[in-house]
């Protein structure tokens, strides 16, 4: 039998700090999985939970919900109810309660960057909920009476369960339109009623965008694009004749009795809310209106400046834009003679098929390939039904889940050709919207992100992205142009995109001075006079879609000088390190966020 060699007292020593340390390092690593347990089961549960209270946002966000884990849900449109403000109040008071009792130290990268998102959105809808009838979904200028009708027809059918969920929401149209009745009534109610000549304008897209004639000759787009999806299916043997022509009697019988109603009801509801003495004007009128509209800005932008600093970027970037086009006047005395004769005809490239290639081919250099397989963007037309309603040119979102195939739709009675058709497509496709989100939904999912980032809305960083890509671009059109041998046609493109930046400029400055310091519809013509709009008219429609439309030109704007202010805080940090490359790659690995939280993720790379 082996003797056994008496412990020494630094065996025993060591053996306890073992055990010490062992225990500790057990408790540290049980913190962490406890906490991100927590999180994981807070996003899961917010995910699932959007998810199934809002079919249209889900289509839209996932392309195959099973995946997801979401497979027993009942198609339904997100109405509004009296106690909606209150209940949604105390859910997010609960989300943030539970957010906050977390470590973010104790959170993976990925998930503490999320973590951070979350609160400061949570924490800004927390805000935004003390002013319940502040808001405005049925707006003139793009209310849902106008947006609802394009997310119908614009719903793609993947499956036969897509065709039944869509004539099941089609279905609570008259539900969901009637609610949003109820929210303008009690918004009347609470003093807060919409200018009588805006509630006329609402009714008058009531009375058009559905109309009888239309439903019963078969030629409104809700009719014929439905038909050109079943079609789709057709072909892929997804459903039958007989089912295709039993889902296109559905759809016309709900249309005629369930649609039609239900925008004549709004308009005849909204009717009754008229009160003369109620003027248009900005949110700087009503009792709250610029604690609202500081709020607003945060939303819709992502910026956290103070309103006067903003004010002084807007200023700044006026004047500097206003140096560049007289330098370009000092520098190119013949530039008189060439606005004279129209070069926009000459323009190398005519349509997408053309224009698309060389924006990705130019981009290269500038830009990150896309992660997996190359992308198919296709170029399609706005139905003529559809042409009022439409900007003159949007990016349908593909779901996080699939990104192969995308679709920019082009208005043809807003978007002329030539350099514009070019700079749009910049915009909406490379490397605009298109490529930023197939770019980071694809990275997102290598990275394994979580799906509740999808929950988070980034106006600022996605439209500040799209017009900076936008002006990116005019720099690329340049260069085609004097490859073309087009010198003057180049000089154009420089000159259009300061007189494109001095516009958006100027209008951002007008919504705050709309909505924040109260100016009026002549004090805006005054100012609009100074820069060679004189028409009478002209000034009201900018007046009224700045008043309609609070932080919309912002959201735009200010979100291209808040990249623009991260690029110049990159290169002074990076030193000989920064290239706009560098720069681009940050920005899109990111995702879209808030402006204030990019800044501390770009100044803790540095740490």
């Amino acid at each position: 039998m082996k003797k056994h060699s008496p412990i020494s007292f630094r065996q025993l020593f060591f053996g306890v700090l073992f055990l010490v340390m062992f225990s500790g390092m057990v408790l540290f690593l049980f913190s962490y999985k406890r906490d991100e347990k927590r999180f994981t089961n807070i996003t899961n549960q917010m995910f699932t939970g959007e998810m199934e209270s809002n079919t249209l946002n889900m289509h839209y966000t996932l392309a195959c919900p099973e995946d997801f884990g979401i497979c027993d849900y009942e198609p339904v449109l997100a109405c509004y109810h009296p106690d909606l403000a209150l209940q949604g109040r105390a859910e997010t008071e609960n989300i943030l309660a539970a957010l906050k009792s977390l470590n973010p130290q104790k959170l993976s990268r990925t998930d503490a960057w999320l973590w951070t998102l979350m609160t400061r959105s949570l924490e800004n809808s927390l805000a935004l909920s003390e002013f319940p009838y502040y808001g405005e979904p049925l707006s003139p200028s793009s209310g849902t009476q106008s947006n609802l009708p394009i997310l119908l027809a614009e719903y793609p059918f993947r499956t036969k369960r897509d065709v039944e969920d869509y004539l099941a929401l089609l279905d609570q149209t008259d539900s969901y339109l009637s609610s949003l009745l109820l929210y303008e009534q009690e918004k009347a109610a609470a003093g807060l009623v919409m200018p009588a000549v805006w509630l006329r304008e609402v009714r008058e897209q009531c009375d058009t965008i559905v109309t009888k004639e239309e439903l019963e000759s078969g030629t409104h787009f809700l009719q014929t694009t439905f038909r050109e999806r079943l079609e789709d299916l057709l072909r892929e043997n997804i459903i039958t004749n007989q089912e295709a022509a039993l889902y296109q009697s559905q759809n016309d019988r709900l249309l005629k009795t369930v649609l039609l109603p239900a925008y004549a009801a709004l308009g005849d509801g909204l009717v009754l809310l008229e009160d003369e003495s109620v003027l248009p004007s900005g949110l700087a009128s009503l009792p709250q209106g610029k604690a609202y509209y500081e709020q607003l800005l945060i939303s819709q932008t992502g910026s956290y400046r103070p309103v006067t600093e903003i004010q002084e970027m807007l200023a700044a970037q006026f004047s500097m834009e206003y140096d560049r086009i007289r330098q370009l006047a000092q520098n190119y005395p013949e530039i008189a003679r060439i606005i004279a004769n129209d070069v926009s005809d000459d323009f190398p490239y005519k349509n997408a098929a053309q224009i698309l290639p060389d924006l990705q081919d130019r981009m290269k250099e500038d830009f990150p390939s896309l992660p997996g397989e190359n992308t198919l963007a296709t170029v399609k037309t706005v139905s003529p039904s559809l042409e009022e309603f439409c900007a003159p040119a949007f990016y349908l979102t593909a779901p996080l889940d699939d990104t192969d195939t995308n679709s920019i739709y082009i208005n043809r009675k807003k978007t002329p050709g030539g350099l514009e058709l070019y700079t749009t497509l910049a915009h909406e496709g490379f490397p605009g919207h298109l490529y930023q989100t197939v770019y980071y939904n694809r990275s997102a999912q290598e990275r394994g992100e979580r799906p509740a980032r999808e929950l988070l809305w980034y106006g600022g960083y996605q439209e500040g992205w799209a017009l900076y890509s936008e002006f990116y671009s005019y720099d690329y059109a340049s260069l085609l142009l004097m490859e073309d041998g087009q010198k003057d046609a180049a000089l154009m493109a420089q000159l259009e995109r300061t007189n494109r930046s001095l516009q958006l400029c100027l209008y951002s400055m007008l919504d705050i001075m709309i909505h924040y310091e109260n100016a009026s519809c002549s004090q805006v013509a005054e100012i609009l006079e100074k820069f060679g709009i004189n028409d009478v008219n002209s000034a009201e429609h900018i007046y009224d879609y700045i008043a309609q439309s609070p932080c919309n030109y912002l959201k735009y704007y200010l979100g291209y000088l808040e990249i623009l202010e991260l690029q110049e805080e990159a290169a002074a940090l990076w030193g000989d390190q920064y290239s706009d490359y560098r720069f681009h790659c940050f920005l899109l690995d990111s995702g879209p966020a808030d402006f204030l939280s990019l800044h501390e993720k770009m100044t803790a790379k540095k740490e």
